[in-house]
């Protein structure tokens, strides 16, 4: 198991992206899903969904 790559690592999130996590998050997707849609890793998508006041729907 290689480090996965993530093509927008350490970008800056822009409006756009924002949105989606906003659209995800009240769809009920979970860190992971959101993290992969938006290709961001999850400990990115945690922080920046922290930052928004965004609340991500725990997924055991």
């Amino acid at each position: 198991m290689g480090k996965e790559k993530f093509e927008r690592h350490k970008q800056p999130w822009n409006a756009e992206e924002a949105g989606r996590v906003r659209l995800l998050a009240s769809k009920g997707q979970g860190l992971k899903q959101i993290a992969k849609a938006l290709g961001r890793s999850e400990e990115s998508t945690k922080t920046f969904a922290k930052q928004q006041k965004i609340k991500i729907a725990k997924k055991h």
